[in-house]
């Protein structure tokens, strides 16, 4: 393994009114500290990729969606959905979870995903449910398993059938596992069908993120556990079963905070994944291919279109860190 260190250093920036008070969009650049472990990280982090806060103000932020011109995302525990755009964050949906719903959990929307008519999915904690949020109005899809609520469902990823895989952990509970609202035994992960239909596909103690290869045949879940942090890979059977999962990527090794938390896999089939020490960067074999350490540590992270750019929820802050073109 060979080990480069780059140094992280601060820019001139812009900050727009306001201390941190309200979500308010920036510029503060930074040259990103990044540990190279393999040459082949370089096609895509370049020479020096420019790391950009691009928002702050928030409370802890997830979930990030690319719609093409603008990114949305969920701050969880302001029960809000932001709309940014350069220059302009707004608020799309306040609340997400109205408390005086009595569901026994929690907090605003986790993942945000596009569905197959690219209508916007929203996983939402406090609610124990998934929504459709589609031209301002908002629709349930699903909040239960064999009649039994969800715990708290956290991300989701679109497969081409039009069916979404989605992972479903107690984070929304107060108690979590130990909840007295807690209605399914275990933690799940689920595909819900375009028909409505939900499955529960296998179980894990902590499942969170989760995405697909470039050809669907794997599964990638993120395990956010303090002792069990890895990444699953599951085989995508062909009627959307799951196989036996397996370790994809053992993180217990990296002495840094975090854990295995939301990340994207782009075209190449690499995972750019929030996890300890800050982006991790994995191939498809479960090679380490890189580390890129941030100010704050990432929750989240998602490509624009052409995987140029990848915006990434890291708490306080928005960021987005530039790319070698494909």
């Amino acid at each position: 393994m060979r080990l480069l260190k780059l140094g992280l250093t601060f820019g001139i920036f812009f900050v727009s009114q306001g201390l941190h008070a309200e979500p308010a969009p920036m510029q503060q650049w930074f040259t990103p500290d990044i540990e190279i472990h393999d040459p082949a990280a370089s096609q895509w982090l370049g020479d020096q990729p420019a790391l950009e806060k691009i928002a702050q103000g928030f409370q802890f932020i997830e979930g990030p969606l690319w719609r093409g011109d603008h990114l949305l995302f969920s701050d969880i525990p302001a029960n809000r959905v932001y709309r940014w755009s350069p220059g302009t964050i707004t608020t799309l949906i306040a609340p997400v979870h109205d408390p005086a719903m009595l569901t026994g959990a929690t907090g605003g929307s986790n993942g945000l995903i596009a569905d197959a008519n690219n209508d916007v999915l929203m996983f939402i904690h406090g609610l124990r449910r998934v929504e459709r949020f589609r031209a301002g109005q908002r629709t349930v899809v699903a909040r239960h398993w064999q009649k039994k609520k969800f715990n708290s469902p956290n991300d989701g990823v679109l497969h081409s059938s039009g069916a979404v895989f989605f992972t479903d952990p107690p984070y929304g509970l107060a108690k979590q596992d130990k909840d007295p609202n807690k209605e399914i035994p275990v933690n799940g992960i689920y595909r819900l069908d375009s028909d409505g239909t939900v499955n529960q596909l296998a179980s894990m103690h902590r499942p969170n993120g989760i995405g697909l290869s470039p050809d669907e045949k794997t599964l990638y879940v993120a395990s956010s556990d303090m002792t069990e942090k890895w990444w699953m890979r599951f085989p995508v059977r062909s009627d959307l079963s799951l196989g036996e999962g397996r370790i994809h990527f053992d993180a217990r090794h990296i002495d840094a905070p975090g854990v295995p938390d939301g990340f994207d896999v782009d075209r190449a089939g690499n995972l750019w994944a929030s996890g300890p020490g800050g982006v991790v960067v994995i191939d498809s074999e479960g090679t380490h291919l890189a580390t890129i350490r941030m100010p704050e540590q990432p929750a989240n992270a998602t490509f624009n279109t052409d995987e140029t750019v990848l915006y990434l929820t890291a708490r306080t802050g928005l960021y987005r860190l530039s790319l070698n073109a494909r």
